[in-house]
């Protein structure tokens, strides 16, 4: 009896709720121009780990939870500042923990200071190899109100993101003779490998490149070849080639369009992620996951602070905006990822309200206040690109 009693109670609330809420929801037109609303998922809301970070992050990520605000997302962040400044390490254990406790978390870059002594390590590097985020994945595209020297990229970069240089392992035994350790592992190699097949059979795709220099390191990178290839056999429905790294740079910047889905070591995967971004007009376009077994973290693909530009609202609020559409699908909100993804790209490539790195003049607040009129208009459902 109490427990219908309390049923009906909750009955009646929930559509209660949904009368007094459902004017505020936002509209998304279906591909026929029917206005929706995005749908409720019981139980309400997911909270996510707000990392600030340093430079840009913090007035980027302010303008995120404004977009969500904004547009009724129902995701509440813990905010937790990591000041890279310190030489404990407390407050990057903090962030940790909150991560370990909310699964996900959105982050700005935080700085490396060069200055501090080797014992000190980079709280980027501690955050993903603490929580094992072993994938690191940008996808880098072409947005066709940007213009660049190439047209139509489309390439998935999918990064090995705790070993190799990762490792920080250093030691200067005689002085002035540095050891500086790569490692490579066959079982961390195996699951990056199988990652990269497993994401390109998911996404359609028709071909995976492996990055190395194994004719150099034949036996680092000989064994992360060698993991790949076997990793490889098991997918005949992929195709599957290896380039040399410093060929592999020379290839992106002339022919791009021959690159599908690219796996490789930590290192390479920082040069060939930038040089990429470079290709589609920038860091400030493209967004960037850590994904691991339990939690996954979501940024900018490229791993700047912006220190230089900011408090000044002239950076680029695309790549992080965009990072939050993958932390929304990853939350299983795709209809919001897609509502804020699609009035994104028509700012950029039709309302063309483009900030200073990408030849514009717009500032940050104007290019956000231009996203939202667009959500707020509920202009028709493009094709994500």
């Amino acid at each position: 009896m109490l427990f219908q009693k309390a049923s009906n109670i909750h009955v009646a609330w929930l559509i209660l709720s949904q009368l007094l809420f459902f004017p505020l929801l936002p509209m998304v037109r279906t591909p026929k121009g029917q206005s929706i609303p995005p749908p409720a998922r019981y139980g309400g809301r997911h909270t996510v780990t707000l990392i600030p970070g340093d430079g840009i992050g913090p007035e980027l990520l302010n303008h995120v939870r404004e977009l969500f605000r904004f547009s009724c997302v129902p995701v509440d962040f813990e905010v937790v500042n990591v000041n890279s400044s310190l030489t404990n390490e407390d407050d990057i254990n903090n962030a940790i923990t909150a991560i370990r406790r909310n699964g996900v978390a959105l982050k700005g870059n935080i700085e490396t200071n060069h200055t501090l002594p080797p014992s000190h390590k980079s709280r980027n590097n501690l955050l993903r190899t603490s929580l094992d985020l072993y994938a690191n994945v940008m996808h880098c595209q072409s947005l066709p109100g940007v213009q660049t020297r190439h047209k139509n990229i489309d390439i998935i970069i999918i990064r090995e993101n705790t070993e190799g240089e990762y490792s920080s392992l250093e030691h200067e035994s005689v002085p002035g003779v540095v050891e500086s350790l790569k490692i490579i592992t066959r079982n961390n190699s195996l699951r990056i490998a199988d990652y990269a097949f497993r994401l390109a059979r998911e996404k359609g795709r028709r071909r995976v490149t492996a990055v190395h220099k194994a004719n150099i390191m034949k036996l680092a990178d000989g064994l992360f070849l060698q993991c790949c290839k076997e990793v490889a056999s098991g997918y005949p429905d992929v195709a599957f080639d290896s380039m040399i790294v410093d060929n592999t740079t020379m290839q992106l910047v002339s022919k791009p369009h021959q690159f599908d889905v690219m796996v490789m070591p930590n290192l390479y995967g920082n040069v060939v992620s930038n040089v990429c971004a470079g290709l589609v007009g920038g860091p400030g376009l493209v967004p960037g996951a850590n994904y691991g077994r339990d939690y996954a973290v979501f940024e900018t693909a490229t791993r700047n602070t912006g220190k230089s530009i900011a408090g000044r609202n002239i950076a680029n609020p695309t790549a992080m905006l965009l990072a939050s559409c993958l932390m929304l699908d990853h939350l299983k909100l795709h209809d919001y990822a897609t509502m804020i993804r699609n009035a994104i790209h028509t700012t950029m490539n039709e309302t063309q309200l483009h900030t200073a790195d990408i030849g514009g003049q717009g500032t940050t607040s104007e290019v956000v206040q231009s996203i939202m009129r667009h959500i707020q208009s509920g202009g028709p459902l493009t094709t994500e690109l």
